[in-house]
Parts: C-alpha cells; sequence; structure tokens
C-alpha cells in the first residue's frame, strides 16, 4: 500500500500540472482565428504566445510524475487520480476565464474526488502483465483512430464541439497508454519498445493538443476539461482487460471499494458532462 501512495501522489503532481498548464493554454486558444481550427497553423500561432508555451512546459513536466505514478501504482487508480485537477479547472476556470460553474458541476467533482479516494483504498496490488504485442497495438491504434476523427470530418454536419471534446479524450487516453507502456518497459529493459512508445506517445499528443486547442475556441474551458477528461480516464480502465493483466481479486473486499469509486466517479462525471453548457454547445462548429 506504501508503494500504492507513492503512486497516487505522482499522480497527483501530474493532475496539478496537466490542468494548471491547461487553463494557461485556453487562454490563448480561445482568442486565436476559429479559421485555424483542426489546423496545425493553430498549433503554430499558439507556440509565439508566451503564456500557451508556459501552459505546454507545465503539461511537458507533468510527464514525469504521471509516469512514475504508473509505475508505482495500478492502472486504474492513477486513471481517476489524474482526474483531481478538475478541482482546480473549475476554480481558475471562474477567477481566470470568468465562466460559470452551477451546483451541477460542483456535485459532480465532489463525487469524482470521493470516487477516487474509494478507488484508492481499494486499489488490486500492482501485478500488471501486457497482454501481448496484437492487443497492445489494438488498443493504442483504437483509441489513436477516434482522436483523429475530427481532421476527417472537418468542414462537414458531423463537425462538432462535442466531437473534438471526445476525441481530444480519446488522443490523451492514447498517450496515456503510450506513456504507461513507455514505463514498463524502462522498468524491464526494453528500450527499443521503450523509444517506440515514447514516438507515438509524443505524435499522438501532438493531434491531442490541436484537437484540445480547437475544442478551446468553441466551448468553455470548464466543459472542455471535464468531457475529455471523462474519456481519457474511463475508456482506457474499460479497455484495461483487452491489454493489461491485473488482477482486481487482489483487491480488498473482492474489488467491491474499487468498483463503487470508479461508479461514484464516473456518476460525477455524468453530472459534470450532462450540464446545460454541454447541450448547448452539441451543436457548435467552427
Amino acid at each position: 500500500m506504501a508503494t500504492h501512495w507513492e503512486g497516487l501522489a505522482a499522480a497527483l503532481l501530474a493532475s496539478i500540472l496537466f490542468n494548471v498548464g491547461i487553463v494557461l493554454q485556453a487562454i490563448d486558444a480561445r482568442v486565436a482565428p476559429r479559421r485555424l481550427g483542426l489546423r496545425v497553423a493553430l498549433l503554430g500561432r499558439l507556440l509565439r504566445r508566451p503564456l500557451w508555451v508556459l501552459g505546454l512546459l507545465l503539461g511537458l513536466l507533468g510527464v514525469w510524475p504521471q509516469t512514475i505514478a504508473y509505475a508505482k501504482a495500478p492502472f486504474e487508480l492513477v486513471q481517476p487520480v489524474l482526474m483531481l485537477g478538475l478541482l482546480l479547472v473549475l476554480v481558475l476556470g471562474v477567477r481566470i476565464l470568468h465562466e460559470q460553474v452551477g451546483p451541477r458541476e460542483i456535485v459532480g467533482v465532489v463525487a469524482i474526488i470521493g470516487g477516487v479516494a474509494l478507488v484508492a483504498w481499494g486499489a488490486p496490488s500492482h501485478t500488471e502483465l501486457h497482454r501481448g504485442a496484437v492487443p497492445v497495438l489494438a488498443v493504442f491504434a483504437g483509441l489513436a483512430a477516434a482522436g483523429l476523427a475530427p481532421f476527417a470530418v472537418r468542414g462537414t454536419r458531423l463537425d462538432t464541439g462535442l466531437l473534438v471534446m471526445v476525441a481530444t479524450g480519446c488522443g490523451f487516453a492514447a498517450t496515456n497508454v503510450a506513456t504507461k507502456l513507455l514505463g514498463d518497459d524502462v522498468n524491464v529493459g526494453h528500450w527499443g519498445n521503450a523509444v517506440v512508445w515514447a514516438a507515438l506517445g509524443l505524435a499522438m499528443g501532438v493531434v491531442a493538443t490541436i484537437v484540445n486547442m480547437t475544442a478551446f475556441q468553441r466551448c468553455a474551458a470548464t466543459v472542455v476539461v471535464p468531457v475529455s477528461s471523462t474519456v481519457q480516464t474511463f475508456l482506457p480502465i474499460m479497455l484495461e482487460p483487452f491489454f493489461l493483466r491485473e488482477r482486481w481479486g487482489s483487491a480488498p473486499y473482492d474489488g467491491a471499494p474499487l468498483a463503487a469509486g470508479l461508479a461514484l466517479a464516473f456518476a460525477g462525471c455524468v453530472l459534470v458532462t450532462s450540464s446545460p453548457a454541454v447541450g448547448r454547445i452539441v451543436a457548435a462548429s467552427p
């Protein structure tokens, strides 16, 4: 359990860095020309903005404790802990971005925090093994394809605000999976595989960043981050049995607290993502 707490602390630090960075990036992304949405030129423009670059650097710095967290704690513990930074997004969204947050969003975030606490208590022993190259690559490829979807439908009726938010989550989910596998390969000295996962994770990170900045152009940060975070957190957990071997049977009380915690955290995400603000931006387009 001590090792779990080391991983939990590292994941919490990563979450803080990621979410503070994303709020700083949202400030500049919101004022960038909408015609640059889903284009590499958007990234080029933002890279000339010091505040956005600071946010990017915080996000990149967060990869280091995230990798440590995956090495020290079970995957299904690290993923929800990374969502705790949502509280920061809500606070900074109100104070810096001047966005509105209602009771539904606050209750949702409290539920997420309570769910994460249950997951931390009920996490299984850290005995992860990969299931093999084919299933691992299939999971990553599926997440990557979903993350690239907005580019395929750009300018059509399918190119909505909700799509770019979900695709952002899928893209960052792919980077999370790559980061997890990178850390595992480094731990066992598989340096060739580690380099491949680092390259794939970096590529999807760039794609997800472009999609995410486009989402900030269209929607409020206090909506974008909860929606994308929900996807990038829980979709990999659902897919975990396809690429990792981790025994829930080793969790306290046969995994009941773990399951309850995941359900509570997911319910909190549903509260946030089903808010009226989300409904208003479903049909948003560039």
